[in-house]
């Protein structure tokens, strides 16, 4: 079963390698989309893939890399869109 999530991770998430880190991992499980910096602070992660994978990226999500401080994430379902692979997108 496929699952399709947007999360959007509040906190101390830029210039910590939570881009790379969410990339390295999603291509790790095998899990499509993208990950981006947003202008107010926030990182906003397209997530899609098997259910199991998705959740243990929510799970990294949650974590983040090293130097992150994640106050708060929100999740938000998404309609399945079959993307071929995962980005680091530039604003």
């Amino acid at each position: 079963m496929k699952k399709t999530v947007r999360v959007y991770i509040h906190g101390t998430v830029q210039g910590v390698f939570f881009r790379g880190f969410i990339k390295e991992n999603a291509e790790r499980y095998n899990v499509k989309g993208f990950v981006r910096n947003l202008e107010d602070g926030r990182i906003e992660v397209f997530l899609e893939g098997n259910v199991d994978d998705v959740n243990k990226m929510i799970k990294l999500c949650e974590k983040g890399p090293r130097h992150s401080q994640i106050k708060k994430i929100d999740i938000k379902p998404e309609r399945f869109q079959d993307l071929k692979s995962f980005k680091i997108l530039h604003f």
